[in-house]
């Protein structure tokens, strides 16, 4: 599984890509598993999750391709307004009479649903995680583009 991972993340990722990773990097035998972390391609900025200890923290920093690790971020790409958190986050009061770009869109990566559209009934929110996208990363545009075909 992990090497699946690795190798699907690379066939989308560029060397040069900044990568928001929203938490719960590697679970199990640290050792082990930072070597998966270490082949993953581009500039990773990790929103630091539930399972990203202390010590997981210690093996990220010692990472070539890590180059931020923070609790939450807040992100604008093309005049959309993002929070990138590894918990599903209620950011905007989702009054549908605005247009998407004045709204506030949370990312998440927690749940590990298959169904990036989850929480949407809750507000604007967006599963990332890995699962609700076939073991794939999703690009910006993608999401973009996911949450207009369902923002009305």
């Amino acid at each position: 599984m992990n090497q699946t991972i690795v190798e699907n993340w690379n066939n989308i990722v560029k060397p040069e890509d900044d990568v928001y990773h929203l938490g719960d990097v590697m679970l199990g035998n640290n050792d082990e598993n930072i070597s998966y972390v270490k082949q993953l391609k581009g500039n990773i900025h990790i929103i630091r999750g539930n399972h990203d200890t202390d010590s997981r923290i210690a093996f990220y920093k010692k990472c070539w391709n890590i180059v931020e690790i923070t609790e939450g971020q807040f992100f604008k790409y093309n005049s959309y307004h993002f929070y990138l958190s590894h918990y599903p986050c209620i950011v905007d009061n989702y009054d549908s009479n605005k247009p998407l770009k004045t709204k506030m869109i949370s990312l998440c990566g927690h749940r590990h649903t298959q169904n990036p559209f989850e929480d949407f009934n809750k507000g604007l929110i967006y599963h990332v995680e890995m699962d609700a996208h076939g073991c794939y990363p999703i690009s910006i545009d993608e999401i973009i583009q996911d949450i207009k075909e369902v923002y009305i």
